[in-house]
Parts: C-alpha cells; structure tokens; sequence
C-alpha cells in the first residue's frame, strides 16, 4: 500500500512509472539487456543525443561509455567520479574542420530546462550481481541514470523502522554495488516517517524533509513519506 502511494505521488509530480518487471530483460518491453545492467541505456543515449546537438555521433560514444564503466577501485569513488560527469558533463574531443581537435563537454542532465529530462520512477528493480539478488522498492531514473533508491518498510507492522529500512539500503550497497555508483540520494521510510541521507551518511545523517512546497512547513499529521517525495523529488 505505501509503495502505491509512493509511486502515486511520483506519478502525480510528473514522473513515468513502470512496474520493474515490465521492463526486465527478455521482456516485451525490455529496456536493458540483462539484470547485472542498472542504467538504462535507451533512455541515457536519446538524453545524450537530445542535450547535445552539436556534439558529433563518435564523441556521443564516447560519453556514453565513460559514464557507463566507472572503473575507480571503490564505490564512493566511482560515486564521485560520475557525480563530477552529472555537474559539469563529461570531456570529450573530436575532430573539427581542417583537422583541428576540438575539446567539449557532454551534458548528462539540462539544469536550465528541468522539464528537458527524462524522470522515470520503476518499482520492484531487480538488479543481479554476482549470486546476489536484490530488488529495491523504488528506483528514480532521471535521463536513465538512476539517481535515487527509496526502501520501505510496512507501516502495519510493528517492528518497521527507518532504521530497519536503512540497514536494508546498506545491505542494498554491499550485495549491488553497482546501483549506487550513479546515487545522489537514499531514502529509508517506515510507511510514515521518512529520512533521506547519501550513500556515505550513517543513519545519524539521515535527515526528515520538513516541506512539501518549499516555503511551509507540513503539518505533523502528514506522512513524512508524502512530504519528502513532494518536497524532495519533485523534479520534472
């Protein structure tokens, strides 16, 4: 039930939504080729084509398979280094007329136009890696990138936490790594109450986002949960 909220309200900001096994691999609507892929290519290259029409076709290329082999020895790395591409795009060099060589950027998101991007809420993602196997509730994909991991936890049930859910997003980061390379943000919801933090905070660093319009604060009877995604996520 929170998880259909959840995409309702996403829905409601603005955001596709497609249900995780819709679009596995070997679908009919398929948008990657196997699980162990967590960007979603088709999406990523009409974003690069689309933000980047001066850029020829081989330096596109290029871009793409920078962004999509992040080959730094460690997780926060490889965070850092794409979080670099997301700002300030990523370098390339292509020949010009007569010869010359010409060095550019490749811009991964519009931040001028934000309605220019592609915001894409799956639930139920599976990713595989390895022999783990995981499937997040919530994934935002913004130009194919996946940007945001949401973990919830039931609010029928008495034992759910945010803590509980943040052990799971941890958990999350030691089985599929590869998800997080690209994260900007992580959200842990026990159904009502909500934190968001990065793939480096401790839980003491998750924090409760306080409003949903940016300028007032939300009333305590509103879901923590309704607030962050309204007042957080509400990119497009």
């Amino acid at each position: 039930v929170v998880e259909e909220a959840a995409v309702a309200w996403l829905e409601g900001l603005g955001y596709q939504i497609r249900f995780g096994p819709d679009i596995a691999p070997g679908e009919l609507h398929a948008e990657r080729g196997s699980y162990d892929e967590v960007v979603l290519a088709g999406r990523l290259r009409e974003a690069i084509d689309r933000l980047n029409p001066q850029i020829p076709e081989e330096a596109k290329e290029e871009a793409f398979r920078k962004v999509t082999i992040l080959n730094e020895p460690s997780l926060v790395r490889n965070n850092r280094a794409f979080h670099k591409f997301l700002t300030d795009g990523i370098p390339v060099e292509y020949q010009g007329d007569e010869g010359r060589v010409i060095s550019d950027i490749v811009r991964l998101f519009d931040f001028a136009d934000i309605e220019n991007n592609d915001w894409l809420a799956v639930n139920q993602f599976t990713v595989i890696e390895g022999d783990h196997n995981r499937r997040p509730d919530i994934v935002i994909f913004v130009n194919g990138l996946p940007l945001v991991v949401i973990e919830l936890k039931n609010p029928a049930d008495e034992n759910a936490t945010v803590q509980k859910a943040f052990t799971q997003l941890q958990n999350y980061k030691n089985a599929i790594p590869s998800l997080f390379y690209y994260n900007a943000a992580l959200v842990a919801s026990d159904g009502l109450d909500a934190r968001a933090g990065t793939i480096s905070s401790g839980i003491s660093r998750f924090m409760a986002w306080k409003s949903s319009d940016g300028f007032n604060e939300d009333k305590a009877t509103t879901p923590q949960i309704e607030t962050l995604i309204k007042g957080m996520l509400n990119g497009p």
